[in-house]
């Protein structure tokens, strides 16, 4: 395969995983905004929700601080100055399957081609929160139609396993940044940890990586932090965890060294994560904080991304 061809595959898988949970963000932010001033009171959610995004920098230059639900809104979905906006994200994403369109197959091309005109239908200038949510609804719709036509049409080849590489990468530094802004920015410093408000964030965060049902399924207590941290990170069963993108990850890449056959550092770097997962204890992350751990992994899942770049895709 050209490494070309291996690149639109890659950040094709990409750019879906990245709308899929830039919608997430917005419809957990949407409910956190909407909660009485009782459990909690003024609080930044639309802020964290740029800081989830990892815009919060670029949205300041072309709205300064005002943080508030249509500047947010418009900027995360459909803004063209923001390369990462739902619009942008889909836009890339088809462009990147036009130019692999022979790759795919005719339901992951239908899937992507089909959304980008529907999504010409929908506008931030008059929409209203019942439209908004009609909107995130599609968005997250369409990722689960493409990542399950990918899962059940594609041959199991380098094609296959270069797309599921990207999307497993994009997925972990997601789950990352969601707990970290969670636990890091989200509450504010008048309330304390337990309270009504933090219950509800806690509870928000796993239904926006649709996991509320299977933390109860796993732990049957109520929502609690260490709880939430270690279903997300340390739980392979959890398909969007930490510990399961790097399981897949690791076999993927294992498969294109086997195809190839040769093994590079892309491989070294995923097993290596992997086994520090593996080695982790949730008391020991919260002792040591859960910032820096998360932090850490950040880092070294960006320079993964980095590597396979350098190693197949240049």
């Amino acid at each position: 395969m050209l490494s070309r061809t291996a690149d639109n595959l890659y950040w094709l898988s990409r750019y879906m995983e990245r709308a899929d949970c830039l919608a997430r963000i917005l419809d957990v932010t949407q409910r956190l905004a909407q909660l009485p001033a009782a459990y909690g009171g003024s609080t930044n959610e639309w802020r964290s929700a740029l800081l989830t995004a990892g815009c919060a920098d670029l949205f300041k230059q072309f709205h300064g601080d005002e943080t508030n639900e249509q500047n947010v809104v418009g900027f995360l979905a459909f803004a063209p100055e923001n390369p990462s906006s739902i619009r942008n994200c889909f836009e890339i994403a088809r462009t990147n399957a036009r130019s692999v369109r022979t790759a795919l197959t005719i339901e992951m091309w239908e899937t992507i081609n089909s959304a980008w005109l529907e999504l010409k239908r929908y506008s931030t200038k008059s929409m209203t929160r019942e439209e908004l949510a009609r909107f995130l609804s599609f968005v997250k719709e369409t990722s689960l139609r493409f990542d399950g036509a990918a899962y059940r049409t594609m041959l199991r080849n380098d094609a296959f396993w270069f797309s599921r590489v990207g999307m497993y990468v994009e997925r972990a530094d997601n789950t990352a940044r969601i707990l970290d802004v969670k636990y890091h920015v989200l509450l504010p410093e008048s309330e304390h940890i337990g309270g009504p408000l933090d219950y509800f964030q806690w509870a928000s965060i796993l239904r926006s990586v649709s996991a509320l049902t299977s933390f109860h399924w796993v732990y049957r207590e109520s929502v609690k932090p260490w709880l939430v941290a270690d279903l997300l990170i340390l739980n392979a069963q959890m398909p969007r965890s930490l510990t399961s993108c790097y399981q897949n990850i690791t076999r993927h890449l294992d498969d294109i060294a086997a195809y190839y056959g040769r093994q590079g550092s892309a491989q070294r770097i995923a097993r290596s994560t992997l086994t520090k997962l593996g080695n982790s204890r949730m008391e020991d992350i919260f002792q040591t904080g859960l910032h820096e751990y998360i932090d850490s992994f950040v880092t070294e899942n960006n320079r993964l991304g980095s590597t396979v770049t350098e190693q197949y895709l240049l």
